[in-house]
């Protein structure tokens, strides 16, 4: 398994209900719970990541 480096978002409230996401393995974005680390973890391609993100910022 890659190496990793999960960060958690600056917009998280610290409360443990967050993703952590991990952009440092080239042509992978990797996304988890952050409460269970140890569950299985997302790979996107960076393109379906940003899809997602679009969509996303488009219903706040």
């Amino acid at each position: 398994m890659p190496n990793f480096e999960f960060v958690k978002s600056s917009y998280s409230s610290g409360n443990g209900e967050c993703v952590e996401v991990a952009r440092n393995i080239p042509g992978t974005v990797a996304v988890r719970d952050s409460k269970d680390t140890d569950a299985p973890i997302l790979q996107l391609i960076p393109g379906t990541w940003t899809a997602f993100l679009r969509l996303v910022s488009q219903h706040r």
